[in-house]
Order: structure tokens, then sequence, then C-alpha cells
């Protein structure tokens, strides 16, 4: 098939996009800058499209004889700014993205939201109906267009929602690299007690859920948390990823609070001068809210089995970050 991935570039579009042409689709991708493996992309066989999901142009001419789109670009941890621009590319992008779907007459429509719609969850583990709490305005711009997905389903196309917990694996220069870092010294601080749960999802385990759903029928009109088969607290995911480096760690307790405090004056300060600043409310979040997720609806109804568990997945991951050289 002839299948749009957009934000195709980034570190989960890319591991779908060389998935899907190693299983022989034909693939666009659509981002709006340059990835790090873009070349890499284009050498494989996919199309590469540098444009915005805001953009419908652009976005209508990616969608010329497209079957299938997975929609995962998305506004994610850009800090220097408006809030605008988040619901701009995560709400309206999304329905520009439909509405070229609709015209060009896609058979198959799947939207990459977040686990975080859930917040911070209260009573682990969280089903999809577990109530919706997102926390800032990513997770909340995610959610509103969620309605937005089934509406088009109701009217014809027919969607899919993932949920996808928290994503790390070989390609991925940001979301778990702090965490290998100050690994890699010997040391960890951690900000509490360290029981915090954490639901991680290995990148490749997260594809086989984009491919299960892009078949005809598996899935429609529902949403799904998508996750490893486990949930850790955060000290553990920490000892464990020192294990995979080889290095015995000293973790080291301190209080939450004044970080949590240290976030907000930050990011406060920061945001009218456009500086990234060193520390912000969602990065300490990791330390105090609760991401631990059921997935027996996705293993009951798409058939969904996360085949990577957490040691080989960090394991893989290491062995990625030195090859790079990030190590």
């Amino acid at each position: 098939m002839r299948i749009l991935v957009t934000g195709g570039t980034g570190f989960t579009g890319t591991a779908l996009v060389r998935r899907l042409i190693q299983e022989g689709h034909d693939v666009v991708a659509l981002d709006y800058k340059e990835g790090l493996q873009c070349d890499a992309l284009r050498a494989m066989g996919a199309t590469v499209h540098i444009g915005t999901v805001t953009d419908a142009e652009a976005v209508d001419r990616c969608m010329a004889g497209v079957e299938v789109v997975h929609h995962l670009a998305a506004a994610f941890r850009e800090l220097n700014v408006p809030e605008q621009y988040y619901y701009d590319v995560n709400v309206n992008g999304t329905r520009t993205v439909l509405d070229a779907a609709v015209n060009h007459g896609v058979k198959r429509f799947i939207y990459c939201s977040t686990c975080g719609v859930h917040g911070n969850v209260a009573r682990p583990p969280a089903g999809e109906d577990a109530p919706i709490t997102p926390a800032d305005y990513y997770q909340r711009t995610k959610y509103e267009a969620e309605p937005i997905v089934l509406e088009y389903h109701r009217r014809g196309l027919p969607c899919v929602i993932l949920r996808p917990a928290a994503i790390y694996g070989p390609g991925d220069p940001e979301r778990f690299f702090m965490i290998f870092k100050r690994a890699k010294t010997g040391t960890f601080p951690m900000f509490g007690n360290g029981r915090t749960l954490y639901h991680p999802l290995y990148v490749d385990n997260l594809v086989d859920a984009f491919l299960l759903v892009q078949q005809p029928g598996v899935g429609d009109g529902k949403a799904y948390l998508i996750a490893d088969e486990e949930y850790w607290p955060i000290e553990e995911i920490v000892i464990r990823v020192g294990r995979a480096l080889g290095r015995p760690l000293a973790i080291k307790h301190y209080p939450v609070m004044p970080l949590v405090i240290a976030g907000h004056i930050f990011e406060t300060i920061c945001k009218p001068f456009k500086i990234t600043p060193p520390i912000f409310p969602r990065r300490v979040d990791w330390y105090r809210q609760n991401r631990a997720f059921d997935i027996s609806r996705a293993k009951r109804e798409i058939g969904y089995r996360p085949a990577i568990g957490l040691d080989e997945g960090l394991k893989r991951t290491a062995a990625w970050y030195r090859e790079k050289g990030y190590l």
C-alpha cells in the first residue's frame, strides 16, 4: 500500500517508516523539519516531504494515492512557543490531515495520541476508560483531537486511536537519554521516594501496534493504550539502566518539592525570552506522577503482544547510544 506517516522523520515516525518499507509498502513521510534519519529514509526508498500539518496545501500534496495514514505529527516538547501553537498543530493540524484523507479517499486513519491524557493515575493501572485528566497543554490538546478523529470515523473514514506510554529505544536522542547519561556517572539523584510508577514502551512494540491496527476492521472507532507488559517504580528503572550500562548505581534521595518550585520559576522566567529552561514542570512530573496502564483491551481486541521487555530494550538502547557516540 501507499502509506503516509506524518511526523515521519522523528524518533517514532522513523521507526515506523523503516518497518513499513521493510514490509514492502510505498511510504511518504511528512515532517516540519529534516530529522536525523532523513537521508537514510530516502535511501531506503521513502518519499520525504518537509512541511507542517497546519499547511493544508502541503498535506494535500502528500496525500495523493495514499490508502492508510498514520498521524504521528505533534507539538511535543516545544518550550519556546505560545500555548496556541500546541492547539494549532495538535488539534487543527489533525483536522487538516483528516480533511485531506477524506478528500483523497483514504481507507484508514490511525491517530497517535498519548497515555498522558489520563494525567496522574490515581488508581493504577489505568484502562482506556479511566478519568481524562491531562496535566499540561500538550496532553490536553492531544486529547482534544480524539473526539475529532471519532467524528470523522462516524462520517465514514475508519479511524483508530493509539495512546502510547513512555516510548524509548534506539534512535531516541532525548527521552531516556538523560537517564542513561546520568546513570553513566555512577550516581543518580532521586527526588522523592522513587516509588512513582512509570510505564515504558519499547519503540518496536509500538510499531507492532501500528501495523496491527492498519489492517481493515482492526480496532475501528476505539482508543487503545499501548505499553510494555510491565510498569515499574522509577527507581527500579534507573537501577536497570545502570545494569544495561554495566554500572552499579548509588542513588541519592532528595525532597521533590524544591524541584517542583524551581521548575515553575525557571519556566516563568525563561518563557518571555524564548530560552529553554534547565528544568520545567513536565520534566519534574517524572518524579511524582504515576503512569501505569492496563493493556488488556489492546491484547484482547487487536492482538497486541509486546515482544521486547525492559531489560532487553534497555540493552539495545544502550548499545545504540554507544554506537552513535552519545555515551
